[in-house]
């Protein structure tokens, strides 16, 4: 699978969330090559804690299975999930994660806990981290110092 590609859709998805004033995180879910569900952070603007990128993701891709296990398909996101979303992938049976930057304050893939790959859980995930790492991070970074200017 071409990583870089697939991160480039979902860092596509980070902008969309940025461009309505949401932590710029972005999320795909690839199934037999083809992108089968999309999110972006939309916490602010739909007034839900739920609204990560991975969780509408998961939802939009569970739909076009037509089964909540997703058990042959990629996620793909541009910062490590946090522990709501790793427990929801890992619920999902996504096998793969491939992430762009780590999440050094909330990282649930092996930043503060490995959720994703916890050997007491049913259900271990492959990580692979760091798929264009300084743009995921850039674009988190100049989301926040522009925050702190307002």
């Amino acid at each position: 699978m071409d990583h870089f590609k697939y991160m480039q859709y979902a860092y596509e998805q980070a902008i969309l969330a940025m461009n309505i004033n949401e932590v710029p995180i972005g999320s795909v879910i690839v199934y037999k090559d083809n992108i089968i569900g999309r999110g972006y952070n939309k916490r602010n603007t739909k007034k839900n804690v739920l609204y990560h990128g991975e969780i509408e993701a998961i939802y939009e891709a569970s739909k076009f299975i037509n089964d909540w296990r997703l058990e042959d398909c990629t996620l793909y996101v541009t910062v490590e999930p946090c522990p709501m979303c790793a427990g929801a992938i890992v619920q999902a049976r996504i096998p793969k994660v491939v992430y762009g930057t780590e999440n050094k304050k909330a990282g649930c893939g092996g930043s503060i806990l490995n959720i994703l790959q916890e050997d007491r859980f049913n259900h271990k995930v492959e990580v692979i981290k760091g798929i264009m790492e300084e743009d995921c991070s850039n674009i988190m970074k100049e989301f926040f110092k522009n925050l702190r200017k307002k």
